[in-house]
């Protein structure tokens, strides 16, 4: 099962404050256990919302609200995606995890979609589809 671990943003990593040496060091040793373990597939952190943008829609109306966005608890400082077998395991690695803030922090972990859990609507010619996107976002990579 592959899965997104979303590290919440809060007050400071908005404000654009930098992780200390200590934090980056802590990270990049669990980092490592990950890649070791076969789990972490990718894994970036995120500027802050001031230097982002969102596009709304409407229909077939399209707007773009340039950040910040105001609620804090809503968006998202960093994330990694892993291979794990289950969300038990998924858990496990996430209660290994150095805080991210030092304070208060939330990570959230929410499974990704499969091809199979789309049904038939998944048809063989769109399943045939994602595969050549895939191979060839594998080839650029």
């Amino acid at each position: 099962m592959r899965c997104m671990i979303l590290v919440k943003a809060n007050a400071d990593t908005e404000a654009g404050v930098m992780p200390s040496e200590q934090l980056l060091a802590d990270m990049g040793r669990y980092n490592e256990e990950l890649v070791n373990a076969g789990i972490m597939l990718a894994g970036e952190g995120l500027h802050p919302s001031a230097r982002g943008a969102r596009v709304q829609f409407s229909g077939d109306k399209r707007s773009v609200v340039d950040g910040p966005f105001a609620e804090t608890k809503e968006l998202v400082a960093g994330f990694w995606i892993w291979q794990v077998r289950d969300l038990d395991e998924a858990v496990e690695w996430v209660k290994r995890c150095p805080n991210p803030t030092g304070e208060h922090s939330v990570i959230e972990i929410r499974p990704v979609f499969e091809a199979e859990d789309f049904g038939a609507e998944f048809t063989p010619e769109l399943r045939e589809q994602e595969d050549r996107l895939r191979a060839e976002m594998a080839k650029r990579g």
